[in-house]
């Protein structure tokens, strides 16, 4: 056990000297989201009805759509790994296979809460007015957590069997895209028929409606069991995925 905990320390180690070494994909984590939020909240805002403040109601989705962001940039690193030989000379050493995936996982945390940290302080400032109490921050927290460590899994997967960063880029187009189909930036109600049910059996929205509830006290009813059901299970099944892949992929 006290060796399987070094070796995830030595692969986390090396994962964070190597993020903040690469100060483009940071970079793009956080001016992304922000410039999405600016996007939304001054362009489309105004004509946009939900109910409530604009910026109230999509900060939320913008918090996702970063995760989706520094999930994508998650599997690019695993497979730029694979391509420069890193994993093959991991091979011949007494490694965990599962701490090569640790190590990732954990500087993409590092990353999304650096970038949600960012974008809410841009979203207080822009007018974003969270009504949550300390209780209420630190659940939407875990919860946010439990949505980030299931993502990065999963993209770590994803870029175990890329054959290229580029590729694996391409896999995780949809961690990208699936925010727009959901309560992210407009409510599922104004949304076609065969949209909204798309929409509302997908695991964003429930963590969205939790997190905007949490924040800004709207209804969340059973949304917030929902995407916690959502969340562990992903995290469960990316995480039994991604060492699944891992292991075949070096085993070739």
């Amino acid at each position: 056990m006290s060796y399987a905990i070094s070796d995830s320390m030595t692969m986390i180690g090396r994962s964070i000297r190597l993020g903040r070494r690469n100060v483009d994909t940071l970079i793009m984590s956080i001016v992304l989201p922000l410039l999405m939020m600016a996007l939304f909240v001054y362009v489309f805002g105004g004509a946009i009805n939900t109910g409530t403040a604009y910026i109230n109601y999509v900060v939320p989705g913008i918090i996702l759509l970063c995760v989706g962001y520094g999930a994508a940039s998650t599997a690019m690193s695993v497979a730029d790994d694979m391509q420069k030989g890193m994993i093959d000379r991991l091979r011949s050493m007494p490694i965990r296979s599962f701490a090569v995936l640790t190590g990732h996982v954990t500087a993409s945390v590092a990353r999304n809460a650096l970038s949600t940290t960012v974008v809410i302080g841009a979203a207080i400032a822009m007018g974003f007015c969270p009504s949550a109490s300390l209780v209420e921050w630190v659940a939407a927290v875990g919860l946010l957590l439990l949505y980030v460590l299931a993502m990065s899994w999963l993209a770590a997967g994803l870029g175990s069997i890329a054959k290229s960063v580029e590729s694996a880029s391409a896999l995780s187009f949809f961690m990208l895209f699936l925010p727009y189909l959901s309560s992210a930036f407009v409510p599922t109600e104004t949304m076609p028929s065969f949209l909204r049910g798309i929409s509302q059996h997908q695991p964003i929205t429930p963590v969205i409606e939790t997190v905007r509830g949490l924040l800004t006290g709207t209804p969340i009813g059973d949304q917030g069991w929902i995407a916690l059901a959502w969340s562990v299970g992903l995290l469960i099944a990316s995480f039994v995925l991604a060492t699944a892949l891992y292991r075949r992929r070096i085993s070739d």
